[in-house]
């Protein structure tokens, strides 16, 4: 069973546990798919998510937005320690940049 217009993020990593790659689905964090070659687990972790949006829709569930979907405005608010906002703060003045400035080109690393 193929997913229509599936948009889920996925990933496939090597598992040194099970010794097998492992297929995960962002949006749905508790299923994963295990197999002997990377293929076969993004093969298998998107029908395993087929299976899941079925049943989802099937009994009336909420079925998770897939995040490449969702619109972002861009801002978003970050604490931290007192300290932290001081050294930022000092960075961003000796670099002649704002302090957002500064911070964004940090996370975009």
């Amino acid at each position: 069973m193929a997913l229509k217009n599936d948009h889920y993020t996925y990933r496939v990593t090597w598992s040194e546990e099970d010794k097998e790659y492992v297929g995960l689905c962002v949006e749905f964090p508790s299923l994963s798919w295990l197999t002997k070659t990377p293929e076969g687990a993004l093969k298998g972790i998107r029908k395993v998510v087929a299976e899941v949006v079925s049943d989802m829709v099937k009994s009336g569930e909420t079925i998770p937005e897939p995040i490449a979907n969702r619109n972002y405005s861009g801002k978003f608010m970050v604490r931290v320690p007192p300290e932290a906002h001081r050294k930022l703060a000092i960075q961003a003045a000796e670099a002649g940049v704002s302090l957002n400035r500064l911070a964004s080109a940090k996370l975009s690393k």
